[in-house]
Protein backbone atom coordinates (compact mmCIF):
# COMPACT_ATOMS: atom_id res chain seq x y z
CA UNK A 1 0.00 0.00 0.00
CA UNK A 2 2.30 1.92 0.57
CA UNK A 3 4.49 1.59 -2.79
CA UNK A 4 1.31 2.37 -4.44
CA UNK A 5 0.88 5.62 -2.55
CA UNK A 6 4.80 6.96 -3.13
CA UNK A 7 4.26 5.66 -7.24
CA UNK A 8 1.41 8.05 -7.02
CA UNK A 9 2.38 11.10 -5.52
CA UNK A 10 5.48 10.95 -7.56
CA UNK A 11 3.60 10.67 -10.69
CA UNK A 12 1.15 13.80 -9.85
CA UNK A 13 4.53 15.74 -8.78
CA UNK A 14 6.27 14.74 -12.09
CA UNK A 15 3.20 15.93 -14.01
CA UNK A 16 2.44 19.08 -12.19
CA UNK A 17 6.38 19.76 -12.68
CA UNK A 18 6.20 19.29 -16.41
CA UNK A 19 2.96 21.23 -17.55
CA UNK A 20 2.51 24.48 -19.28
CA UNK A 21 1.51 27.13 -16.80
CA UNK A 22 -2.23 28.19 -16.77
CA UNK A 23 -3.07 31.17 -19.48
CA UNK A 24 -2.00 34.58 -17.55
CA UNK A 25 0.93 37.08 -17.32
CA UNK A 26 4.29 35.79 -15.61
CA UNK A 27 7.55 37.96 -14.80
CA UNK A 28 10.52 35.36 -16.23
CA UNK A 29 14.42 36.10 -15.69
CA UNK A 30 15.52 36.59 -19.35
CA UNK A 31 18.69 34.50 -19.39
CA UNK A 32 21.57 34.71 -22.49
CA UNK A 33 22.80 31.16 -23.17
CA UNK A 34 26.41 33.38 -24.21
CA UNK A 35 26.84 34.47 -21.13
CA UNK A 36 25.32 31.34 -19.04
CA UNK A 37 23.16 33.90 -16.99
CA UNK A 38 20.55 35.82 -16.36
CA UNK A 39 20.73 39.24 -17.11
CA UNK A 40 17.01 40.53 -16.57
CA UNK A 41 13.98 39.82 -16.36
CA UNK A 42 10.99 39.55 -19.48
CA UNK A 43 7.02 39.38 -19.38
CA UNK A 44 5.64 36.24 -20.56
CA UNK A 45 2.16 35.89 -21.78
CA UNK A 46 1.01 32.46 -22.40
CA UNK A 47 -2.61 31.74 -23.77
CA UNK A 48 -3.09 27.77 -24.01
CA UNK A 49 -0.02 26.73 -26.16
CA UNK A 50 1.13 30.34 -27.27
CA UNK A 51 3.32 32.27 -25.73
CA UNK A 52 4.43 35.68 -26.54
CA UNK A 53 7.55 37.07 -24.90
CA UNK A 54 7.81 40.83 -24.30
CA UNK A 55 10.86 43.43 -23.12
CA UNK A 56 10.25 45.16 -19.66
CA UNK A 57 12.01 48.55 -19.20
CA UNK A 58 15.54 46.47 -17.24
CA UNK A 59 15.98 43.79 -20.20
CA UNK A 60 15.35 47.55 -22.82
CA UNK A 61 18.86 48.74 -20.70
CA UNK A 62 20.28 45.50 -20.72
CA UNK A 63 19.92 44.32 -24.25
CA UNK A 64 21.54 46.21 -27.16
CA UNK A 65 18.50 47.79 -29.44
CA UNK A 66 15.48 46.05 -27.64
CA UNK A 67 12.86 48.73 -26.43
CA UNK A 68 10.33 48.51 -23.48
CA UNK A 69 7.47 46.57 -24.52
CA UNK A 70 8.61 45.18 -27.83
CA UNK A 71 7.79 41.71 -28.91
CA UNK A 72 11.06 39.93 -28.71
CA UNK A 73 9.72 36.32 -29.41
CA UNK A 74 6.44 35.01 -30.00
CA UNK A 75 5.57 31.09 -30.71
CA UNK A 76 4.15 27.86 -29.85
CA UNK A 77 5.39 25.96 -26.30
CA UNK A 78 6.46 22.81 -26.95
CA UNK A 79 8.00 19.80 -25.43
CA UNK A 80 11.16 19.18 -27.24
CA UNK A 81 12.77 15.65 -27.79
CA UNK A 82 15.37 16.59 -25.05
CA UNK A 83 12.27 16.86 -22.63
CA UNK A 84 13.15 20.40 -22.47
CA UNK A 85 10.07 23.00 -22.92
CA UNK A 86 11.03 25.23 -26.16
CA UNK A 87 9.57 28.73 -28.35
CA UNK A 88 8.66 26.88 -31.17
CA UNK A 89 7.92 28.21 -34.76
CA UNK A 90 6.23 24.97 -35.52
CA UNK A 91 5.32 20.91 -34.41
CA UNK A 92 8.70 20.02 -36.14
CA UNK A 93 10.79 22.15 -34.27
CA UNK A 94 10.18 19.02 -31.35
CA UNK A 95 12.64 17.26 -33.33
CA UNK A 96 14.63 20.20 -33.63
CA UNK A 97 18.87 18.75 -33.69
CA UNK A 98 19.48 22.30 -31.43
CA UNK A 99 17.52 24.47 -29.13
CA UNK A 100 18.50 27.47 -27.59
CA UNK A 101 21.58 28.70 -29.25
CA UNK A 102 21.07 27.33 -32.63
CA UNK A 103 17.58 26.80 -32.32
CA UNK A 104 14.72 27.54 -30.59
CA UNK A 105 14.49 29.62 -26.76
CA UNK A 106 14.32 26.76 -24.00
CA UNK A 107 11.73 27.55 -21.08
CA UNK A 108 12.12 26.30 -17.88
CA UNK A 109 8.97 27.04 -15.89
CA UNK A 110 9.61 25.78 -12.88
CA UNK A 111 12.70 28.19 -12.41
CA UNK A 112 10.68 30.67 -14.67
CA UNK A 113 13.54 31.60 -16.94
CA UNK A 114 13.72 31.99 -20.66
CA UNK A 115 16.36 30.83 -22.30
CA UNK A 116 18.14 32.38 -25.76
CA UNK A 117 21.74 33.25 -27.30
Amino acid sequence: MKIILLITFTTISLISFSQIPKSGTYTFNYCDLEYHSCISTCKVVIKGDSITIYATKELAKNRTFTKDGEIIDQGIILKHKSGKWIVGKSKKDEDAEDIGVEGPPILDFKKKQYWRF
